[in-house]
């Protein structure tokens, strides 16, 4: 995610990192290109001429413009959903190690091991939704070996944490009431990662974004069209700047679609991870 200040234009509005340009570049020139074999044609090979030239592209224009706004709805409400569930994510890890450091301070080195564990939940997290590689090498070795064996590693860390804090009730050093209390933060841990994975593998419907895009294309394509009578050459600039407009506003929607791919404009879960372990780790028992 990239940092800014919402007041500086000139640091935003020159920016090329994060914008939608480079993606957009390639397809934008292609249409100007067709904008300018159509105005030729229309000078040298075949004049185009239509009492209303532009009331199909106004008429389709609004249909257009009320799917692009559908999907950057949709897209951002994921987004912002996402950046919820990891403000959750971040509550609920607090929330056992804290209530963990005062009902299991008796045993060091089990608490230890419990919130070595619960620091590892976000990166662990982080890793499965990006579909890479995760090591559990800051566990504890019995931890570690237990959390491998699985292979949803999040899940498997969750497990560990009620596994230890079950043998704590086994040995009568937490109550029924108290052990209950710190485990439920393990189900909502879980019910964090669980919603996650629903956004990461659930995009937008196939046919909306094929009938967009397709909207899209056939709409700036035949802009010169409907341009190049009133605009003249003039409409070649006229048409790359519409097309840019557009095809920006879906990218748009692409880029935050999904939160957790490490795009610039996802969501900064390496920073909120950090927190949670920095945060976790105040807990941890003094050595």
């Amino acid at each position: 995610m990239i940092d800014y200040d919402p007041h500086k234009w000139r640091t935003t509005f020159f920016a090329v990192k994060g914008s939608m340009v480079k993606v957009i570049s390639a397809r934008s020139m292609f249409v100007t290109l067709v904008a300018v074999a159509i105005t030729y044609v229309h000078y040298y090979l075949y004049q185009f001429t239509f009492k209303n030239p532009l009331v199909v592209h106004g008429f389709v224009g609004t249909a257009l413009g009320l799917l692009l706004v559908f999907r950057t709805n949709q897209s951002y409400d994921r987004w912002w959903e996402g950046r919820k569930l990891w403000g959750a994510m971040v509550n609920t890890c607090r929330n056992l190690a804290r209530s963990s450091s005062v009902h299991i301070a008796t045993q060091p080195e089990i608490l230890n091991r419990i919130l070595l564990l619960t620091q590892a939940f976000p990166e662990a997290s982080m890793q499965v939704l990006r579909g890479e590689p995760w090591s559990p090498v800051k566990l504890h070795p019995e931890d570690a070996a237990a959390v491998s064996l699985r292979t949803h590693s999040p899940t498997a860390i969750c497990q560990r944490i009620s596994w230890h804090l079950d043998n704590e009730r086994k040995a009568g050093r937490l109550t029924d009431i108290v052990f209950a209390m710190i485990d439920a933060n393990n189900q909502q841990l879980i019910d964090v990662i669980g919603a996650c994975e629903r956004i990461h593998k659930t995009p937008l419907p196939f046919a909306y974004v094929v009938h967009l895009r397709r909207a899209l294309v056939l709409y700036c394509a035949t802009l010169p069209v409907g341009l190049v009578e009133t605009f003249g050459w003039a409409s070649i600039g006229v048409t790359f700047a519409v097309t840019y407009i557009l095809l920006g506003i879906e990218e748009i929607g692409v880029e935050i679609e999904d939160p957790f791919e490490g795009d610039d404009n996802d969501l900064p879960l390496e920073r909120i991870t950090e927190g949670i372990q920095s945060g976790v780790g105040n807990w941890l028992p003094k050595t």
